[in-house]
């Protein structure tokens, strides 16, 4: 009898020592179901990661870049103004302006693909510029007039200019025939009739004050303003030397005349690129209101916008 509960007293061991084995394969289990548990949270993780990823590729892209050349004033601080910036960016563009102190690495630069545009100058500058350089440079909108001045050096006053007095003037073709026109008008020289914009120096038929004529680059009319009587100066350049046409000149063009539309400053493309996106935005931003307003606030007159 004793054996018998022995025996049976080591088979409910037997019995319970299987049962606890079950119970660890059934941790294990779990366990490993823990494990593929663990892995969800790092799937999940995954996709969270690649949500930066989607939100990178909603971001805008970069603006294109438009590279203009331009003289200082007043063309670059247009072209730099926040209503011309403003106005390209929601078109998608931004705008890189290279400064110039002459009229011709600019032109040279849109020739050759160096430049979008530029915009320094007016049609008949950039006709002659064409014809004797054989570039392909056209004008795709006006933008505005500077009116030419005459101004006072060394002698403060049209009365007070003494026989001989030494006068400068730009020497290209088309400003030189200006600035002679313009003292036509003063009543210090007569000029070949209807000799208009192909006025040079000898052209003048009546010099009663014998005047003596010094053509310099048009950049240097500004600078040599102390060692002359007078100078007729660009717009730009006199801006640039901190003259005003509204305040200093003596005598200044009509900003309603002929002249301020065969004058108008433009922006010039190489032929071809009229109807780029690029020249199409361009023109846009500075032709829009802002920036005419911003135009008419800067200069009060002596840069008026023509659009």
């Amino acid at each position: 009898m004793k054996k018998v509960r022995k025996l049976s007293a080591f088979a409910l061991s037997l019995l319970l020592a299987g049962a606890l084995l079950a119970g660890c394969g059934t941790k294990n289990n779990t366990t490993g179901s823990s494990d593929n548990a663990t892995a969800e949270p790092t799937q999940v993780e995954a996709t969270e990661a690649a949500e930066p990823t989607t939100e990178a590729e909603a971001t805008p892209a970069e603006l294109t870049e438009i590279i203009v050349g331009a003289t200082v004033e007043p063309h670059a601080t247009i072209l730099n103004s926040d209503a011309v910036k403003n106005a390209l960016a929601e078109q998608g563009y931004s705008i890189k302006v290279v400064e110039y102190t002459d009229y011709i690495q600019p032109n040279s630069a849109t020739e050759d693909g160096s430049l979008d545009a530029n915009f320094f100058q007016h049609v008949p500058y950039l006709d002659d510029f064409n014809s004797k350089n054989g570039t392909h440079l056209v004008a795709v909108s006006n933008i505005h007039f500077e009116p030419l001045g005459l101004y006072p050096g060394k002698t403060k006053s049209l009365d007070a200019l003494p026989d001989k007095a030494q006068i400068a003037v730009p020497n290209d073709t088309t400003n030189e025939a200006r600035a002679l026109l313009l003292l036509e008008k003063a009543g210090l020289i007569k000029l070949k009739e209807n000799i208009g914009l192909e006025a040079t120096v000898k052209d003048i038929t009546e010099n009663p004050k014998n005047l003596q004529f010094y053509e310099i680059e048009a950049a240097q009319t500004a600078k040599v303003l102390q060692d002359v009587d007078l100078s007729v100066i660009n717009g730009n350049y006199a801006l640039t030397e901190g003259l005003s046409a509204a305040k200093d000149a003596l005598l200044v063009e009509d900003a309603s005349s002929d002249a301020a539309k065969t004058y108008a400053n433009v922006i010039v493309v190489k032929e071809g690129n009229e109807e780029s996106d690029k020249t199409k935005a361009l023109i846009k931003a500075v032709t829009s209101e802002e920036t005419k307003k911003f135009i008419e606030e800067q200069w009060q007159g002596a840069v008026v916008p023509v659009f």
